[in-house]
């Protein structure tokens, strides 16, 4: 295999997972293209090679950079802006686990607090199992967020280290 097609079957991978991983394929092609260019992209360049639109680019590109896995770059003489991926895989990895317990757990342990919080005003059997059931679930799901979080945010910790590389 030739180096245009490897690339092109990794784009074309990242963007077919990035959907199993709740982000959409034009975003997980762009973060795959930029992470394996040796060089910051700008916008036509990502443009060009994915062929995608401006608009879709721009956006894509933008929630990148608020997931902190990508940011810009400049040129000396050149208005453009570029745009890198982090290439450090832990500290992928890192940001990535980070962004995901903010947009996904966090909600959830929110509304299984909530739900496991109802008063037992009828004291009914149904009442019963779903304070029961919800709790136990936002106990596990609270402890294993608060570990992630322990984790992501120590990333000098010769432990988290360790756990970084068995993770990824």
């Amino acid at each position: 295999m030739k180096y245009e097609e490897a690339k092109d079957k990794f784009i074309s991978t990242w963007g077919v997972l990035g959907s199993s991983w709740g982000i959409n394929k034009a975003m997980a092609q762009i973060h795959a293209l930029l992470w394996i260019s040796p060089e910051a992209l700008s916008m036509e360049d990502i443009m060009e090679e994915l062929q995608i639109s401006r608009g879709n680019t721009s956006m894509n590109v933008r929630q990148l950079i608020d997931w902190g896995i990508v940011y810009k770059e400049t040129k000396a003489g050149d208005r453009k802006e570029y745009f890198a991926s982090e290439k450090n895989v832990q500290e992928l990895a890192r940001q990535v686990a980070k962004e995901r317990s903010k947009r996904e757990i966090k909600p959830v342990i929110r509304i299984l607090k909530e739900v496991s919080s109802i008063k037992e005003d009828e004291e009914s059997e149904k009442t019963k199992e779903l304070i029961k059931q919800t709790k136990a679930l936002y106990e596990l799901t609270n402890s294993m967020d608060k570990m992630l979080d322990k984790v992501v945010n120590q990333e000098k910790n010769w432990m988290t280290k360790v756990l970084m590389k068995f993770i990824s």
